[in-house]
């Protein structure tokens, strides 16, 4: 599993230090605020430092769009029934929606798709944007491609729609962040629900 982890990463670029296992721990978390991911409702559960050591997981994070509310009563819920068909899951074949204006770097595409509550293969459909100042951001879980390598993207612009592919167990986009070896916490504009790009 390491194995292919570490080569889906040198492929889009990630620094020596963890290629090689060793992460590079800053004094001071660095932050990267970037456009809100979908149009709809999400909530975002966070890798916290050292959950995971590698450029792309490391202070990443993994979002679910949310819904299920009628009215004022309920609860909000990530699937309809009992989520076992990717249908079932509110986000299933939703918009995504590009982090920043950039350039997209690179991209994967994983054909295969997951069940829910099995955990599929890696390496995940990925899309790898990088801003001007060096900042790059990884969507991963995604299908439905709507840019490839060396397009440039607004942020808000929609690039591609969420799967279930890869090693994961459920529609959802996954986050990472990073600038040279050392990985950034994922921060939202919420002001950018406003700017959204139809």
């Amino acid at each position: 599993m390491r194995a292919i982890i570490v080569s889906l990463l040198c492929l889009l670029g990630a620094a020596p230090a963890y290629a090689q296992g060793r992460a590079v721990t800053p004094e001071v978390i660095e932050t990267v605020t970037i456009h809100r991911i979908f149009n709809e409702y999400f909530s975002c559960g966070d890798h916290y430092e050292g959950e995971l050591e590698y450029l792309g997981d490391a202070l990443g994070t993994d979002c679910v769009i949310q819904g299920g509310l009628q009215g004022d009563s309920g609860f909000v819920t990530a699937f309809r029934n009992d989520g076992a068909r990717n249908e079932d899951w509110y986000g299933w074949n939703a918009e995504v929606l590009a982090p920043f204006d950039g350039t997209v770097v690179a991209v994967n595409v994983n054909p295969v798709v997951n069940q829910p509550g099995q955990l599929g293969r890696p390496p995940a459909s990925i899309i790898l944007f990088e801003r001007a100042d060096g900042v790059r951001v990884l969507f991963a879980h995604v299908q439905d491609l709507q840019v490839a390598r060396g397009d440039t993207v607004r942020a808000g612009q929609v690039v591609a729609r969420v799967g279930n592919n890869g090693y994961g167990r459920n529609p959802h986009i996954h986050i990472g962040a990073w600038k040279g070896e050392t990985p950034y916490q994922i921060r939202w504009d919420l002001r950018s629900n406003a700017q959204r790009t139809e």
